[in-house]
Protein backbone atom coordinates (compact mmCIF):
# COMPACT_ATOMS: atom_id res chain seq x y z
CA UNK A 1 0.00 0.00 0.00
CA UNK A 2 1.46 3.34 -1.05
CA UNK A 3 1.14 6.62 0.76
CA UNK A 4 -0.71 8.18 -2.19
CA UNK A 5 -3.66 5.80 -1.98
CA UNK A 6 -3.65 5.19 1.78
CA UNK A 7 -7.23 5.31 3.08
CA UNK A 8 -7.92 7.61 6.00
CA UNK A 9 -7.26 5.79 9.27
CA UNK A 10 -10.22 5.55 11.63
CA UNK A 11 -10.46 8.44 14.04
CA UNK A 12 -7.72 10.54 12.43
CA UNK A 13 -8.70 14.22 12.13
CA UNK A 14 -7.86 16.45 9.18
CA UNK A 15 -6.29 19.05 11.48
CA UNK A 16 -5.72 18.70 15.21
CA UNK A 17 -2.88 20.23 17.17
CA UNK A 18 -3.35 17.81 20.07
CA UNK A 19 -3.75 14.59 18.07
CA UNK A 20 -1.20 12.02 19.19
CA UNK A 21 -0.20 8.56 17.93
CA UNK A 22 1.64 5.90 19.91
CA UNK A 23 4.37 3.98 18.05
CA UNK A 24 4.61 0.56 19.69
CA UNK A 25 1.89 -1.56 21.25
CA UNK A 26 3.94 -3.65 23.66
CA UNK A 27 4.32 -3.32 27.42
CA UNK A 28 6.00 0.07 27.28
CA UNK A 29 3.40 1.25 24.79
CA UNK A 30 0.66 0.45 27.29
CA UNK A 31 2.47 2.42 30.00
CA UNK A 32 2.73 5.40 27.65
CA UNK A 33 -0.97 5.21 26.77
CA UNK A 34 -1.80 5.37 30.48
CA UNK A 35 0.61 8.30 30.95
CA UNK A 36 -0.95 10.26 28.09
CA UNK A 37 -4.44 9.64 29.42
CA UNK A 38 -3.36 10.81 32.87
CA UNK A 39 -2.13 14.09 31.36
CA UNK A 40 -5.50 14.74 29.73
CA UNK A 41 -4.17 17.17 27.13
CA UNK A 42 -3.79 15.00 24.02
CA UNK A 43 -6.32 13.26 21.79
CA UNK A 44 -5.07 9.72 21.32
CA UNK A 45 -5.66 8.59 17.75
CA UNK A 46 -4.28 5.07 17.72
CA UNK A 47 -1.25 2.81 17.74
CA UNK A 48 1.32 2.17 15.02
CA UNK A 49 2.99 -1.22 15.23
CA UNK A 50 4.46 -3.39 12.46
CA UNK A 51 3.78 -6.59 14.36
CA UNK A 52 0.09 -6.17 15.22
CA UNK A 53 -2.93 -6.69 12.97
CA UNK A 54 -4.68 -3.57 11.73
CA UNK A 55 -7.98 -3.08 13.54
CA UNK A 56 -6.94 -4.84 16.72
CA UNK A 57 -6.94 -2.75 19.88
CA UNK A 58 -4.46 -1.86 22.63
CA UNK A 59 -6.14 -0.53 25.78
CA UNK A 60 -9.05 0.53 23.61
CA UNK A 61 -6.95 2.24 20.92
CA UNK A 62 -7.08 0.92 17.36
CA UNK A 63 -3.96 -0.37 15.64
CA UNK A 64 -3.72 1.81 12.52
CA UNK A 65 -0.92 -0.01 10.70
CA UNK A 66 2.87 -0.13 10.57
CA UNK A 67 5.63 2.36 9.86
CA UNK A 68 4.49 2.67 6.24
CA UNK A 69 1.47 4.79 7.31
CA UNK A 70 3.47 7.49 9.16
CA UNK A 71 3.64 9.87 6.20
CA UNK A 72 -0.08 9.41 5.53
CA UNK A 73 -0.86 10.26 9.14
CA UNK A 74 1.13 13.47 8.78
CA UNK A 75 -0.81 14.33 5.63
CA UNK A 76 -4.06 13.84 7.54
CA UNK A 77 -3.11 16.37 10.21
CA UNK A 78 -1.37 14.31 12.86
CA UNK A 79 1.80 16.11 13.95
CA UNK A 80 2.85 14.33 17.15
CA UNK A 81 3.87 10.77 17.93
CA UNK A 82 5.43 8.98 20.88
CA UNK A 83 8.18 6.41 20.44
CA UNK A 84 6.96 3.68 22.80
CA UNK A 85 9.51 1.10 21.67
CA UNK A 86 11.69 0.71 24.76
CA UNK A 87 14.68 -0.86 23.06
CA UNK A 88 16.13 -2.23 26.29
CA UNK A 89 18.93 -4.61 25.31
CA UNK A 90 19.04 -3.25 21.75
CA UNK A 91 19.06 0.53 21.55
CA UNK A 92 19.28 0.38 17.74
CA UNK A 93 15.60 -0.63 17.63
CA UNK A 94 14.55 2.56 19.43
CA UNK A 95 16.91 4.65 17.29
CA UNK A 96 15.38 3.19 14.11
CA UNK A 97 11.90 4.26 15.21
CA UNK A 98 13.09 7.82 15.83
CA UNK A 99 14.62 7.86 12.34
CA UNK A 100 11.34 6.69 10.77
CA UNK A 101 9.41 9.33 12.70
CA UNK A 102 11.78 12.09 11.54
CA UNK A 103 11.53 10.99 7.90
CA UNK A 104 7.74 11.25 8.11
CA UNK A 105 7.97 14.82 9.41
CA UNK A 106 6.40 14.03 12.79
CA UNK A 107 7.63 15.30 16.15
CA UNK A 108 7.90 13.67 19.57
CA UNK A 109 6.60 15.66 22.53
CA UNK A 110 8.18 15.39 25.96
CA UNK A 111 5.86 13.60 28.38
CA UNK A 112 6.10 13.89 32.16
CA UNK A 113 3.73 11.80 34.29
CA UNK A 114 1.64 13.89 36.72
CA UNK A 115 3.19 12.06 39.68
CA UNK A 116 6.77 12.72 38.55
CA UNK A 117 8.58 15.88 39.63
CA UNK A 118 11.03 17.90 37.55
CA UNK A 119 12.78 20.88 39.13
CA UNK A 120 12.39 24.21 37.34
CA UNK A 121 16.13 24.48 36.67
CA UNK A 122 16.29 21.11 34.89
CA UNK A 123 16.52 21.18 31.08
CA UNK A 124 14.55 18.66 29.03
CA UNK A 125 14.99 18.19 25.29
CA UNK A 126 12.37 16.87 22.88
CA UNK A 127 10.97 13.35 22.97
CA UNK A 128 11.75 12.58 26.61
CA UNK A 129 9.45 10.31 28.64
CA UNK A 130 9.41 10.55 32.44
CA UNK A 131 7.19 7.94 34.07
CA UNK A 132 5.39 7.81 37.40
CA UNK A 133 7.09 8.70 40.69
CA UNK A 134 10.40 9.75 39.11
CA UNK A 135 12.42 12.79 40.17
CA UNK A 136 14.71 15.02 38.11
CA UNK A 137 16.72 17.36 40.30
CA UNK A 138 18.25 20.82 39.97
CA UNK A 139 20.26 21.76 36.86
CA UNK A 140 20.01 18.26 35.38
CA UNK A 141 20.08 18.09 31.58
CA UNK A 142 18.24 15.30 29.77
CA UNK A 143 18.91 14.63 26.08
CA UNK A 144 16.59 13.89 23.18
CA UNK A 145 14.55 10.69 23.30
CA UNK A 146 15.66 9.57 26.74
CA UNK A 147 13.36 7.29 28.71
CA UNK A 148 13.22 7.76 32.49
CA UNK A 149 11.11 4.90 33.72
CA UNK A 150 9.10 4.67 36.95
CA UNK A 151 10.71 5.48 40.29
CA UNK A 152 14.00 6.80 38.92
CA UNK A 153 16.05 9.47 40.72
CA UNK A 154 18.22 11.79 38.60
CA UNK A 155 20.09 13.96 41.10
CA UNK A 156 21.41 17.50 40.75
CA UNK A 157 23.59 18.43 37.77
CA UNK A 158 23.38 15.07 36.05
CA UNK A 159 24.03 15.19 32.30
CA UNK A 160 22.18 12.56 30.29
CA UNK A 161 22.69 12.15 26.55
CA UNK A 162 20.42 11.11 23.71
CA UNK A 163 18.23 7.99 23.67
CA UNK A 164 19.34 6.80 27.10
CA UNK A 165 17.17 4.24 28.89
CA UNK A 166 16.87 4.41 32.69
CA UNK A 167 14.93 1.39 33.96
CA UNK A 168 12.62 1.44 37.00
CA UNK A 169 14.27 2.26 40.30
CA UNK A 170 17.63 3.44 38.95
CA UNK A 171 19.38 5.92 41.25
CA UNK A 172 21.85 8.51 39.92
CA UNK A 173 23.83 10.57 42.42
CA UNK A 174 24.78 14.18 41.67
CA UNK A 175 26.91 15.07 38.67
CA UNK A 176 26.58 11.71 36.91
CA UNK A 177 27.18 11.80 33.14
CA UNK A 178 25.49 9.25 30.90
CA UNK A 179 26.63 9.53 27.29
CA UNK A 180 24.38 8.76 24.31
CA UNK A 181 22.65 5.35 24.08
CA UNK A 182 23.54 4.20 27.59
CA UNK A 183 21.15 1.62 29.08
CA UNK A 184 20.75 1.36 32.84
CA UNK A 185 18.95 -1.59 34.41
CA UNK A 186 16.46 -1.79 37.26
CA UNK A 187 17.65 -0.82 40.72
CA UNK A 188 21.09 0.35 39.59
CA UNK A 189 23.04 2.77 41.81
CA UNK A 190 25.56 5.13 40.18
CA UNK A 191 27.83 7.05 42.53
CA UNK A 192 28.62 10.78 42.58
CA UNK A 193 30.32 12.24 39.52
CA UNK A 194 30.60 9.00 37.55
CA UNK A 195 30.76 9.03 33.73
CA UNK A 196 29.21 6.16 31.76
CA UNK A 197 30.56 5.97 28.21
CA UNK A 198 28.48 5.87 25.04
CA UNK A 199 26.52 2.69 24.50
CA UNK A 200 27.48 1.09 27.81
CA UNK A 201 24.97 -1.23 29.49
CA UNK A 202 24.55 -1.51 33.24
CA UNK A 203 22.77 -4.65 34.45
CA UNK A 204 19.99 -4.79 37.02
CA UNK A 205 20.97 -3.94 40.63
CA UNK A 206 24.61 -3.18 39.75
CA UNK A 207 26.53 -0.56 41.75
CA UNK A 208 28.86 1.71 39.78
CA UNK A 209 31.71 3.30 41.75
CA UNK A 210 34.08 4.35 38.94
CA UNK A 211 33.76 5.50 35.32
CA UNK A 212 32.58 2.92 32.79
CA UNK A 213 34.17 2.90 29.30
CA UNK A 214 32.08 3.22 26.14
CA UNK A 215 30.46 -0.04 25.10
CA UNK A 216 31.25 -1.78 28.38
CA UNK A 217 28.74 -4.23 29.87
CA UNK A 218 28.45 -4.23 33.67
CA UNK A 219 26.81 -7.46 34.72
CA UNK A 220 23.67 -7.55 36.84
CA UNK A 221 24.19 -7.57 40.58
CA UNK A 222 27.89 -6.72 40.43
CA UNK A 223 30.02 -3.85 41.70
CA UNK A 224 32.01 -1.85 39.16
CA UNK A 225 34.96 -1.92 38.90
CA UNK A 226 35.27 -5.65 39.38
CA UNK A 227 37.55 -6.27 42.36
CA UNK A 228 40.99 -7.72 41.59
CA UNK A 229 40.80 -11.30 42.97
CA UNK A 230 44.56 -11.34 43.56
CA UNK A 231 44.52 -8.21 45.73
CA UNK A 232 43.62 -9.98 48.97
CA UNK A 233 46.10 -12.74 48.19
CA UNK A 234 48.92 -10.22 47.77
CA UNK A 235 48.08 -8.67 51.15
CA UNK A 236 47.93 -12.01 53.02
Amino acid sequence: MTHSNQARSPGVPDESTNALVIYGGGGHGKAIIELVRALGIYRLVGVVDDGLPVGSTILGLPVLGGANILAALAEQGVRQIVNAVGGIGNVAVRQKVFDEIARAGLVCPTLVHPTAFVEASACLEQGIQILAQSYVSSSARIGFGTLINAGVVVSHECMIGQIVNLSPGAMLAGGVILEDFVQVGMGVTINLGIRIGQGARIGNSATVKKDVPAGQVVRAGTIWPIPDPTFSERRS
